[in-house]
């Protein structure tokens, strides 16, 4: 798979996630392609943002956090695969930001990490598979 979107502004599609709590991301997880790419990238379909979405609303968003956090940790481990240099997004980075940070503009430096991370990632891939 080729990947097009390597260069995705992490900073700026945080805050308007946060700022829009978590609407965004419904849209731009299908609609931008990005939960195709995770499943790429992963080896496996992932469960879709709109599910966890929907299961976090009764639980005060936290297992949407720990879905996208456990998704932030298998990058890491597919980045240090791949011998990209860091810093990566790991489990402990996203949820930390998004809890402790909140007040700070924590999810937004959370995702910015998170899409660091992905880009890099893709544009590895987009290396090796010679495009």
């Amino acid at each position: 798979m080729k990947f097009k979107h390597t260069n995705r502004p992490g900073f700026f599609l945080g805050f308007i996630d946060f700022f829009t709590a978590g609407l965004f991301f419904l849209l731009y997880m299908p609609l931008g392609g990005l939960q195709e790419e995770l499943d790429c990238i992963l080896g496996r379909r992932t469960q879709r943002y709109w599910v966890a979405y929907l299961l976090g609303i009764p639980t005060l968003f936290i297992y949407t956090l720990v879905w996208m956090a456990r998704i932030a940790e298998e990058l890491k481990a597919k980045a240090l695969e791949l011998e990209i240099e860091g810093p990566h997004t790991s489990f402990r980075h996203m949820f930390d930001w998004n809890v402790f940070g909140l007040l700070l503009f924590g999810p937004a430096v959370a995702t910015h990490r998170f899409f660091k991370t992905l880009n890099g990632i893709e544009t590895e891939m987009n290396k090796r598979n010679g495009v």
